[in-house]
């Protein structure tokens, strides 16, 4: 009985410990990892949250590049840093695609994070370089049945372009060639010089090139027009009804974080999407601010996750 006590003594003193901690936090810097490239999707909009995400928390927030293997070096940081709600990840849609297609990861996705929020959701466009011969979807299609292999670069293995990609490949019945790169930034400057013959990526990245008529915009990838490319068509209206992945960026904490801290963490996302300024600025970038919590955005992820699965075992997309 005695030794009982102790160890139940003990377990409360620790239990009080972690509630003392949780209740002080945070006291230093928060780490966000954006496991992409400078100047990419999710690294534009973490650090357009991050000012607010800091008014909010009292602290700075200290954006990281961590990038490879389709966002799966980043997340491996993160989960494997301790539960302490010092190190958080951003990331994309590629968080449901990369666990089916990358072998030998060292984590579980499903297990090893705790969803704090979504932040943002957008479309990703289809894009051809400027001297491409399609003005068109139609032209596009034709010109990759008569033409296999066309490439396309996208922001990395298991991203929303690549399995957009895989699917289009799949029902269009046509071959083209995934060209991954480290972030949608690195395949938009590769597609503007023409080292690439189309790429699929975020609004944020090539909407300014297309703007510019630097590249050509074909059709987006979600089931509506939305966001700041609304006037381009979608690949559902352009022969493949049902055809709709829409992308999103969220937070992440490893699993594990007490729950007064994920609860801080919840509040100060919503902080950030709320505000008129930040919302402005990402719609500018293409993004629709949303303000999605830790429980709205587990059910998401575990519908979505579904979803990917079927798409992932029809298309047979891999990592390359």
């Amino acid at each position: 009985m005695p030794g009982r006590r102790m160890l139940l003594g003990g377990a409360l003193a620790a239990a009080a410990i972690r509630r003392a901690g949780a209740q002080s936090w945070p006291d230093r810097p928060i780490r966000i990892i954006a496991p992409y490239a400078p100047g990419g999707q999710s690294d534009t909009v973490a650090r357009l949250l991050s000012p607010k995400l800091a008014e909010s928390l009292g602290q700075s927030i200290v954006i990281e590049n961590r990038t490879g293997a389709g966002g799966s070096i980043g997340a491996g940081i993160v989960a494997q840093s301790p539960p302490d709600g010092y190190t958080l990840l951003f990331e994309s849609f590629a968080f449901l695609v990369v666990p089916f297609i990358v072998k030998g990861l060292t984590f579980d996705y499903e297990t090893a994070f705790a969803p704090v929020g979504q932040a943002v959701a957008l479309p990703y466009v289809l894009v051809v370089k400027r001297d491409f011969p399609a003005k068109d979807m139609a032209g596009f299609l034709a010109h990759a049945k008569a033409h296999p292999g066309v490439s396309y670069g996208t922001p990395g293995v298991g991203s929303l372009g690549h399995l957009a990609g895989a699917l289009l490949e799949n029902r269009a019945g046509i071959k083209l060639e995934h060209v991954p790169y480290r972030g949608g930034a690195e395949s938009a400057r590769d597609l503007a010089a023409g080292t690439i013959d189309a790429a699929i990526g975020t609004a944020n990245t090539f909407g300014p090139l297309v703007q510019e008529g630097k590249v050509r915009g074909l059709a987006l990838t979600s089931g509506e027009r939305r966001g700041s490319l609304s006037h381009l068509p979608t690949i559902a209206e352009s022969g493949f009804p049902g055809f709709d992945l829409t992308s999103w960026n969220g937070l992440f904490a490893p699993a594990g974080t007490p729950a007064p801290v994920m609860a801080r963490l919840e509040a100060a996302l919503a902080h950030a999407t709320r505000d008129p300024a930040t919302r402005e600025k990402l719609a500018m970038t293409g993004n629709d601010a949303v303000t999605e919590g830790s429980a709205a955005f587990t059910a998401r992820i575990q519908r979505e996750r579904v979803v990917v699965k079927q798409i992932v075992a029809q298309t047979g997309i891999r990592a390359e």
